[in-house]
């Protein structure tokens, strides 16, 4: 019988993602429906549903959007040349890419400008990935793994330098940069790591965890980054980890002969599924519910211009 449930702490939430449901939500106060977001704003399906709900229509591209209508970046940041269609259509665009992605697009065109070859650090067809690559014509080269580095031709070895995907495992990032290091040693980083504050704070919370549980249930989409990087977290040290979207997900099975269960949210997760999940584990037996102490996160970021004001 199952005993207890640790929750991790942080959890869920994190800055950018506040930021950009608020930044859907108030242009739909403010402009009415339909607003458009080009892809889903953040990677949780639960988050997309309620705002499809209230109006918001998730595209892929920009010419599914009508001429005159609003349109939202997502929270994943998008390529010079989709800004530049935006623009020439005469697209009315609010801007939700979270501000940490923004900082290593900013990054990327800096060393570009400075005749430097860019290696970014993330996986191929992430959204994120794909709009920061973009914000350069040529000379941006990705690697998902060491093995990418050792087959990595570049025109100069000692004007390079590198990104991260804001999203990956601090560990694996680890190895790879470390691999870039050894074979590009004039290989210039970034001033400060390109890995979010709440990516770390949240693999961190669930290395603190783990060890206490004989299971780990992750809370988030399949398509989120972040999510799929706390269960490989929970995973490599030696605990069975589930990625689940809801509590309607957890198979009861899974509880048999457990007697610790710890639970975490990804980043685009609401806390409102961690209390559904909660129930449920109250409802097969689980007697004690307990928050982990953790780092408590009081970040904020401000709204775009043009939507700062009340709706």
């Amino acid at each position: 019988m199952t005993t207890e449930a640790l929750l991790a702490q942080p959890r869920g939430f994190c800055a950018g993602v506040d930021r950009a449901i608020a930044i859907v939500e108030r242009a739909l106060q403010m402009h009415g429906a339909p607003i458009y977001v080009r892809h889903e704003i953040v990677h949780n399906d639960h988050v997309v549903s309620d705002l499809r709900a209230k109006g918001a229509v998730f595209v892929e591209e920009l010419d599914e959007v009508p001429d005159g209508a609003t349109v939202i970046f997502s929270a994943h940041g998008v390529s010079l040349a989709v800004r530049e269609a935006a623009q020439a259509r005469g697209l009315s665009v609010f801007d939700a890419t979270c501000p940490l992605v923004t900082k290593v697009h900013v990054e990327v065109t800096r060393m570009r400008r400075e005749g430097r070859e860019v290696v970014m650090v993330g996986h191929r067809g992430h959204p994120e990935v794909e709009g920061t690559m973009g914000q350069a014509e040529s000379g941006v080269h990705l690697v998902e793994t060491v093995d990418d580095v050792a087959r990595l031709t570049v025109a100069n070895p000692d004007q390079l330098a590198y990104v991260t995907q804001t999203t990956l495992s601090v560990d694996d990032c680890l190895e790879i940069v470390d691999a870039l290091k050894k074979r590009f040693p004039a290989i210039l980083e970034p001033k400060k790591q390109d890995i979010c504050y709440a990516t770390q704070n949240r693999q961190d919370a669930v290395k603190f965890m783990a060890p206490q549980c004989d299971l780990v249930l992750v809370i988030g989409s399949p398509s989120s980054s972040n999510s799929n990087r706390l269960r490989e977290v929970a995973e490599k040290m030696g605990v069975e980890a589930r990625l689940i979207g809801s509590a309607a997900e957890l198979d009861a099975r899974w509880l048999e002969g457990r007697k610790r269960i710890g639970v975490t949210a990804g980043a685009s997760a609401p806390e409102k599924l961690v209390t559904e999940l909660v129930e449920r584990l109250r409802g097969l037996g689980v007697a004690q519910v307990r928050t982990l102490p953790g780092v408590e996160e009081a970040v904020e970021f401000p709204l775009p211009k043009g939507l700062s004001g009340r709706g």
